[in-house]
This record gives C-alpha cells, sequence and structure tokens, in this order.
C-alpha cells in the first residue's frame, strides 16, 4: 500500500444533477492506482469558480494530489483552469504544456483545452479534460513523473522505489 494520497474531482454540471454518468472521474481514480497512488476520495462538483475552488481547497489540505477532469474547454462554464488558479500557490507549466503539446498534429482541438495545473501547499493539482479518453491520453503523458513530482512538491525527495 502506498502512503501517497491522491483525490479526484469531476467538475460536470449534468453528472452533479444526476442526469450524466461520470465516467472520467472513475478512469482518473483507476489510473492513479494503477502508478501507485491511494485514491481516498472522489467527488462530483458542479461548474463554477467557487464550486470548484471550495473542493480544490478542502482536498488539498488531505491530499497529495487532486486530479480534476472536466471544465477546462471554452464554454462559458468552464472555469476550472479559473477555480484551481484560485487555490494554487505555484504554477506548473510544463504538465499542461506537454498535455497540449502531445495532442499537436493528433487532434485538433487539443490545442482549446485551458488545463492548467500547479502546488496548493504542498498538494498538486492537475486539470484534465472531461472525456475518458481524454483522461487515459492525459496520463500516457503526465502519469510517469505524478509520483515524483508530488514526492518533490512535498520536500520528500528521494523515496525512489
Amino acid at each position: 500500500m502506498t502512503d501517497l494520497r491522491a483525490a479526484v474531482v469531476t467538475v460536470s454540471d449534468s453528472v452533479a444533477a444526476g442526469s450524466a454518468e461520470d465516467n472520467s472521474g472513475p478512469a482518473a481514480a483507476k489510473r492513479l492506482e494503477d502508478i501507485g497512488f491511494a485514491v481516498v476520495e472522489t467527488t462530483v462538483v458542479p461548474d463554477g469558480v467557487d464550486s470548484v475552488s471550495e473542493e480544490l481547497e478542502r482536498l488539498s489540505r488531505s491530499v497529495d494530489l487532486v486530479v480534476t477532469t472536466g471544465g477546462t474547454g471554452l464554454g462559458p462554464r468552464d472555469l476550472t483552469p479559473e477555480a484551481t488558479a484560485t487555490v494554487i500557490d505555484r504554477i506548473v507549466p510544463g504538465i499542461p504544456e506537454a498535455l497540449r503539446a502531445a495532442t499537436h498534429g493528433r487532434v485538433p482541438f487539443g490545442m482549446l483545452s485551458r488545463a492548467t495545473a500547479g502546488i496548493a501547499g504542498s498538494c498538486l493539482i492537475v486539470n484534465l479534460p472531461g472525456s475518458t479518453k481524454a483522461v487515459d491520453e492525459g496520463f500516457d503523458v503526465v502519469g510517469p513523473v505524478l509520483v515524483h513530482a508530488v514526492e518533490v512538491a512535498s520536500g520528500n525527495f528521494g523515496r525512489h522505489d
């Protein structure tokens, strides 16, 4: 069992209202478990700065990593990056840069993602798009660095197994 704790937040008006099924959140949780995180909480919140930022603030005090799914596009209610920006102390620009770069020449709409990543206290927060396919593709890109990133952010260097 790992001592790295993670949470997943699905950001979706329709899932929060019960009119759609959450597929991206469970996909993110599975991928986190596959790379060694204990997923201690999965939640769903509606789109919007207040709902997302309140959940990120709460979770960032108790876990090492929070992954969000959804709310990263251009729609008027896609405000996950803005909510994340209100919570993080420092940005980690390489993560969303890598996510967008991985879609270049393959997925034309990938360049429209406004996902961000950053550190809140010692918790890493990473935004991913809301589709299951995008979550899987995102983990293919950032999954290999997440354990190291979380260990560095928490000050626990050198615990590589």
